[in-house]
């Protein structure tokens, strides 16, 4: 693989299968804008294949199990050319597309990583990849709507496809960043994960339109038992369901304090900067998810990107420096 194309999987099709992950990436000190590039990359290649509804549950799940076992060393990744050839082709996103076309390229760069970097992408993409595997399971049949049995389920969830992320970003950080924080490895480690727990929070709930049209309902059954709903009556009487939801803003939000206290701890500003990032959108969404109340189950709600930019001026303009970073959240999140 030549350095352009190099250039090119890490830049331009990075950035266009990535919104504001992209944006942290670039902030980052240079030893880590690879390895947590990558990871992302074969994250979203993974995402890519699990999601690809014309294909029937049980090929996706032998699929993702082939890639799985490419990322892990244990088979080798030529037996992923014919997922590229199959996927690539049934993927309506151009940009989706191009990252499958692009995944023995992404094997390239990732042999080239030290054995440490390579261990840690390999053990993070194992916890993604068992997460993405537990939904085709749960959620193998669109006509038929199904919700998560407990909070517990939930949580496993939120943990297997971004909690691990947040204690994937530490380890790299305490190996690469000289006096990367003033916590012990193990306190940030609690940190991140409590802080990527509350990013997927906010993803379910920003997405909880679309997934329930699909069949899926990540709000447990148990507590859909609670106010006398079932998954299919969420969308048609959303004001019963306020009870439910806001429960889950409250924990989405406890996970992005959590993730302001870890961004103090960071002495590095560039690092400080690309790590808060994902906390003041968050925020953000948060208060517009909050605004919107029930009726945000029949419409998206997204931060417009003249907001994202916004944000990302101040930071900037404020050298990240950790007093702005807390106004700004609080700002934000109101």
């Amino acid at each position: 693989m030549s350095r352009r194309n190099n250039a090119e999987l890490l830049g331009p099709i990075l950035g266009s299968v990535s919104r504001s992950f992209y944006l942290s990436i670039r902030w980052l000190p240079r030893k880590l804008r690879k390895p947590v590039g990558l990871a992302y990359l074969l994250a979203r290649a993974t995402d890519t294949v699990a999601d690809t509804a014309e294909v029937p549950g049980p090929s996706r799940s032998e699929m993702l199990s082939t890639l799985g076992a490419a990322i892990a060393g244990e088979i080798s990744p030529d037996a992923i050319l014919h997922l590229i050839a199959s996927f690539a082709p049934l993927q309506k996103n151009q940009a989706e597309r191009k990252l499958i076309e692009s995944l023995a390229d992404c094997f390239v760069v990732l042999y080239r990583f030290d054995a440490e970097d390579r261990a840690n992408i390999r053990a993070l993409l194992e916890k993604i990849t068992k997460g993405q595997q537990l939904d085709i399971s749960r959620f193998s049949d669109a006509t038929q709507p199904r919700a998560l049995a407990t909070d517990l389920e939930l949580h496993e969830y939120t943990y297997l496809v971004a909690g691990c992320v947040g204690e994937f970003w530490t380890r790299l950080c305490f190996r690469h960043v000289r006096d990367f924080t003033e916590l012990l490895e193990t306190e940030m480690l609690d940190l991140g994960k409590r802080y990527g727990n509350g990013l997927q929070l906010i993803n379910i709930l920003r997405d909880a339109p679309s997934d329930l049209h699909a069949g899926r309902c990540y709000f447990p059954m148990q507590e859909l038992e609670e106010v006398g709903l079932e998954p299919t009556q969420i969308l048609r009487e959303p004001a019963r369901f306020e009870f439910v939801l806001e429960k889950w803003q409250e924990e989405a939000e406890r996970g992005l304090r959590a993730g302001l206290s870890y961004v103090h701890a960071i002495r590095n500003r560039r690092l400080r900067g690309a790590t808060a990032l994902p906390a003041l959108i968050g925020a953000r969404t948060l208060a517009l998810l909050r605004a919107a109340g029930p009726a945000e189950l029949h419409r998206a709600i997204k931060v417009p990107r003249s907001e994202v930019r916004a944000i990302v001026a101040r930071l900037v303009i404020t050298l990240a420096e950790q007093s702005q970073i807390e106004t700004m959240f609080h700002q934000l999140i109101r």
